[in-house]
């Protein structure tokens, strides 16, 4: 393997100029609904590739465009399939019956946790921890068929759901503080305050390591972030005393709408009560994303991707992105929605 100190050489070089292209096609903030919001997720997932080893980082480099744009197609597939939603999130505190800490009681392991609460029951509330498993194996077999597409798709997808873990609002029933009168704290923290602050955090997060136990170490993000979660809502309400309506919401001009959203002080005051906590949360989502990519491709016994360049997305899948666009544009979404 190429000596790792030349490696981060060309890793700082090029992420260097990755930032710069980035910088130049920002989008403006958005109050949107899904995790981490569009701009976000698609950040954590380019940013992803520069941890890579070498022998798979000229492959995801390659197409790095591919798994930035599609870090979000899960987010849009919530517009098209069923039974999206669950994918994205576990409602962790549901299982925290008298005061028990939902970590000891409910199962790791998926036919365990049936076993205890029954399907229907873990569907209901959430599969995030389970589905990551599912996809580290889609992406590992997509690696061991050399199946370019597979990769591609797989890749970005897990990128997603992994990123959705590391956000506490993603672990509970009150999702969007619609339980303690705090609607709209869901787009708060995880949109408003890192697209107005991304630029600003530190992406230096190291090299992707290869992961023993991957479900394991889901569960330790998930517990992460339901833990950070009582920050997330108390630091919230406790600006809200101090803010007159007319100082924490504000109006923007969104193309051709204008629209109501958290006022720049107001989001700021928020974002330094939290003390770092989105930044970390993001650092944290990279370099679990690079090392998921990681072990996916040595638990498929490191097929040579440098074989697989130069080969494009093909026909088919283009035509599947743009039906789910299609579908996106419909906005009919299926399951959970997270209203502002």
């Amino acid at each position: 393997m190429e000596n790792w100190f030349k490696y981060k050489i060309k890793f700082f070089g090029i992420l260097t100029i990755a930032f710069v292209f980035a910088g130049m096609s920002r989008p403006t903030a958005s109050t949107s609904s899904n995790a981490w919001g569009f701009y976000g997720h698609k950040r954590i997932n380019r940013v992803a590739i520069f941890t890579l080893p070498p022998e798979m980082f000229g492959f995801y480099k390659e197409h790095i465009e591919y798994i930035t744009e599609h870090a979000v197609d899960p987010d849009k597939r919530r517009y098209a399939v069923k039974g999206e939603a669950e994918c994205h999130f576990i409602d962790i505190d549901h299982y925290a019956v008298g005061g028990v800490n939902p970590f000891e009681v409910v199962p790791r392991q998926w036919t365990k946790a049936i076993e205890k609460y029954t399907e229907d029951t873990l569907h209901a509330y959430g599969i995030v921890p389970w589905h990551i498993q599912l996809m580290k194996l889609k992406l590992q077999r997509a690696f061991e068929a050399k199946n370019v597409d597979l990769i591609l798709k797989y890749s970005a997808d897990l990128g997603h759901y992994i990123g959705d873990a590391h956000v506490p609002l993603h672990t509970t029933e009150n999702y969007n503080g619609q339980l303690t009168g705090q609607k709209g704290i869901h787009g708060l923290w995880e949109s408003r305050l890192v697209e107005i602050n991304m630029e600003e955090y530190d992406y230096f997060v190291g090299k992707s390591q290869y992961l023993s136990n991957p479900l394991n170490y889901t569960w330790g993000v998930v517990e992460q972030s339901h833990y950070a979660l009582d920050s997330v809502l108390r630091f919230e309400k406790e600006l809200t005393e101090k803010f007159p309506s007319d100082k924490k919401y504000a109006f923007e001009q969104r193309g051709n709408t204008t629209v109501q959203t958290y006022s720049m002080e107001f989001s700021q005051a928020y974002h330094e009560r939290l003390n770092g906590m989105v930044e970390r949360r993001m650092r944290n989502a990279i370099i679990a994303v690079g090392s998921f990519w990681y072990t996916a491709w040595v638990d498929a016994g490191q097929p040579d991707l440098s074989k697989l360049q130069n080969i494009p997305p093909s026909p088919e899948l283009l035509k599947e992105i743009a039906d789910l666009d299609a579908l996106f544009e419909k906005g009919e979404k299926q399951g959970r929605a997270c209203e502002h």
